[in-house]
């Protein structure tokens, strides 16, 4: 008797206990600055590593973002099919690109003004045809100040073009660009370069004649832009933000 009684109790208490939130998923489709990082890259890291740990359990980050893709590679390459294969009705895909579509030196990235415009809405509404959640950002910024000590523009053509389609479409939108460069303003010229990969020759043994670089992140750099990317969704007022466990800093 006591068996039979404890079944029922035990779905009782399941089904009192447990949240009826649906599952969601984030995918994240971007480049380099957003991507994960094999472990011979390190320090570099991309912001996408430390932001799926802000989540409650109901939430899972798929990071689809590579190394040097642009929207014309991450269409070419399937990267893209891969988002709408596994994206469904409520879930969210986060678009960041940019920073290699402007390379006007590499062929094989480049996009011109009108096709990454063209990309960017091809994304957004595929996106919709699936019923997910599009959320349009413009590219994060390059780390670069002017001789004043101003934090200055890395990719003012391309971010115009992704305010432009984000105007267009509707679509929720985060400026990233403007975002991060306020904070590295915050942080000034030289204690900005904590937040990127930045090591001296014999610093780090994956990088034993050093790194200057302005592009990419640090461990610290990264956490940073993936709270400032989870305080401008709260921002966006969506249901998404009510399942952030870590709050994002102010």
């Amino acid at each position: 008797m006591k068996k039979i009684l404890f079944i029922p109790l035990a779905v009782l208490l399941t089904a009192f206990l447990l949240p009826g939130k649906k599952k969601i998923r984030i995918f994240l489709a971007g480049d380099s600055t957003m991507a994960t990082k094999e472990a011979k890259a390190y320090p570099e890291t991309g912001w996408g590593m430390p932001f799926v740990h802000f989540w409650d359990s109901t939430v899972t980050v798929v990071n689809k973002a590579r190394n040097g893709r642009s929207t014309k590679t991450f269409i070419s390459e399937g990267l893209w099919k891969s988002v709408m294969d596994e994206a469904g009705e409520g879930d969210y895909v986060i678009i960041q690109f940019g920073h290699n579509d402007e390379s006007v030196d590499k062929k094989e990235r480049y996009a011109t003004p009108d096709t990454f415009k063209m990309n960017l809405k091809k994304f957004i509404q595929e996106t919709r045809d699936k019923k997910a959640i599009p959320v349009l950002f413009t590219p994060v910024s390059r780390r670069k100040f002017d001789k004043n000590g101003n934090a200055v523009e890395t990719h003012r053509e391309y971010s115009a073009l992704v305010r432009e389609v984000a105007a267009e479409t509707a679509v929720l939108f985060v400026d990233l660009d403007a975002k991060s460069r306020a904070l590295y303003q915050q942080f000034g010229e030289e204690n900005s370069k904590l937040l990127f990969l930045q090591l001296q020759p014999g610093e780090h043994p994956n990088y034993p004649e050093g790194k200057n670089d302005n592009t990419h992140f640090n461990e610290l750099g990264a956490r940073l832009i993936a709270q400032l990317v989870l305080k401008e969704l709260k921002e966006l007022k969506i249901e998404l933000t009510d399942r952030i466990i870590i709050p994002a800093k102010k």
